[in-house]
């Protein structure tokens, strides 16, 4: 799918990936609806991006069903059509146990990673598969992949991502729209403080691991190529595409792996 000239809706536009992705699709020429629950993230987005009217920002909480449900009618009057949707909103919770982690905490993450997803495919899908060549992406996470202590809830929301998005690519096998999932590892951006995480418990072998980080600008990257290619599945670092390889190969192997890495960081 060529991206000059199409109309992307971008959510989660405000900061991180999602502001990098919107700057990378009006670089090569795409017009881009950028949604976010924060208005100052996607003014900041739009002062980077210099766009003019090729950029429209649309505050709104992508967990409010009835008004994810009319951004498709605001995108249109304002950009003429949709040709994509990638949806890289999410949120992490605090490095707790399970057992400590409130209902109101999974719930949370839930809503915003899962439901959030839910709410604008279910809102823009229609449109997407009436254009003659689209795409929709969906962002799961590493996480989805194998287990990681401290984040069990993440987890789980990010792994009912790629199930549903799954299964949106076994019912779009022809036909004009493509769909996607991305699992990024490590990505640079500050997911901890604007998920409301105090994240001064991140210590020194965190913080080293944290220069070997994917930048945001590089996942965008790979992520505006999957569009281009319509690549079902994109892996996104070495940490994502070594933890993919083991849940598949070692999965039982994986799980004490990975716990013993993220030990330091579960607050017991």
């Amino acid at each position: 799918m060529q991206i000059r000239g199409r109309v992307f809706v971008v959510a989660g536009a405000g900061n991180g990936i999602g502001r990098e992705v919107t700057l990378t699709l009006l670089a090569r020429g795409a017009r881009v609806a950028a949604v976010d629950l924060s208005e100052a993230g996607l003014t900041e987005t739009a002062d980077r991006a210099r766009a003019g009217d090729r950029l429209t920002i649309i505050p709104v909480d992508l967990t409010d069903r009835a008004a994810v449900l009319a951004l498709p009618s605001t995108v249109v009057a304002a950009q003429g059509q949709v040709d994509g949707l990638i949806n890289l909103a999410g949120i992490v919770h605090a490095f707790k146990p399970i057992a400590d982690l409130g209902f109101e905490d999974i719930e949370r993450v839930m809503a915003v990673n899962f439901w959030g997803i839910v709410n604008t495919t279910k809102a823009f899908l229609p449109l997407l598969e009436a254009r003659p060549a689209s795409s929709l992406v969906n962002v799961a996470s590493m996480g989805s992949l194998v287990p990681f202590p401290g984040q069990g809830a993440y987890g789980a929301s990010k792994a009912a991502v790629k199930l549903f998005t799954e299964g949106l690519i076994a019912e779009h096998q022809s036909g004009p729209l493509t769909v996607t999932v991305v699992f990024p590892g490590g990505i640079a951006t500050n997911i901890l403080g604007n998920s409301g995480v105090d994240a001064r418990g991140v210590g020194a072998d965190q913080a080293e691991a944290a220069a070997k980080l994917t930048s945001p600008e590089e996942a965008a990257r790979q992520i505006v190529d999957a569009v281009v290619t319509g690549a079902p599945r994109v892996t996104i670092g070495k940490d994502a595409r070594m933890l993919d390889r083991m849940s598949r190969l070692m999965p039982a192997r994986a799980i004490p792996l990975i716990a013993k890495k993220m030990r330091d960081l579960v607050k017991q």
